[in-house]
């Protein structure tokens, strides 16, 4: 059963749906969601709940959360995030994002945001190889031939509900946004997770972050950029082995 929030915060309501139940000395997990699209991210929600709380996180002006003051760039989605966070009141967390949401994690991380003792980078964005628009573009292309085919269908609903206007603002700010500037300012323990069959992030890249924090590690997993959905499966146990050696 999933469950759902709501919590106000300087950057708009935020909705947020949370699985599985609270276990003692287990960290729960808070996952913020991809550009503009959260619905995908529900199996791999699904698999972390097996052994903990978890929690899918969607940033104001997206999927369920509320309008934003104005259109928000990463930083203050980051803000939005620890604000989130601070409220919530969750106690230890790792914090993972996928895709754009990396980039959000990693710098709500680097803020020293409430709870984060662990931060997962899945399918991070943007390799350097793409940052500009129409690479960008060309790359996602590229990457939906490995994709299953009703994953557009899925993400129909959200993207409409964003509007092609708000989702090329994200895009635009997420593209002038250099995870690998933030990376070595995240001071607890950082996992980078890759699709093998992944072609907007390379192997190269992922390993080069996980090079940069001052405590990461790469593990490679099945899958496309979307393997939270494809294989919801395969990053439970990288993410379970983070929490697990997380300091108090």
């Amino acid at each position: 059963m999933i469950d759902l929030h709501f919590i106000d915060t300087p950057y708009g309501r935020m909705r947020s749906r949370a699985v599985g139940r609270q276990r003692d000395g287990v960290p729960q997990v808070v996952l913020v969601q991809g550009m503009a699209v959260a619905d995908y991210l529900v199996p791999g929600l699904e698999a972390l709940g097996a052994w903990t709380r978890a929690h899918l996180l969607e940033l104001p002006g997206f999927s369920g959360s509320g309008e934003p003051p104005h259109a928000l760039d990463v930083p203050e989605f980051a803000a939005a995030v620890a604000a989130w966070l601070g409220a919530a009141g969750l106690g230890r967390v790792v914090l993972a994002g996928h895709s754009s949401g990396t980039q959000v994690a990693a710098r709500a991380a680097a803020r020293d945001a409430a709870g984060v003792r662990g931060v997962v980078l899945a399918s991070p964005t943007i390799d350097p190889r793409h940052r500009s628009v129409l690479p960008a573009l060309r790359a996602w292309h590229r990457d939906n031939e490995r994709e299953p085919a009703d994953l557009d269908e899925q993400h129909r609903p959200e993207r409409h509900r964003a509007g092609v206007p708000r989702v090329l603002h994200a895009l635009r700010v997420h593209l002038r946004d250099r995870l690998e500037d933030v990376v070595p300012r995240v001071g607890v323990p950082l996992l980078v997770l890759r699709g093998e069959r992944d072609r907007l992030c390379t192997e190269e890249w992922a390993r080069a972050l996980a090079g940069a924090a001052p405590d990461g590690r790469f593990v490679p997993v099945p899958g496309p950029h979307s393997f939270p959905y494809t294989h919801p499966e395969a990053w439970s146990e990288p993410i379970r082995e983070l929490a697990q050696h997380m300091k108090l």
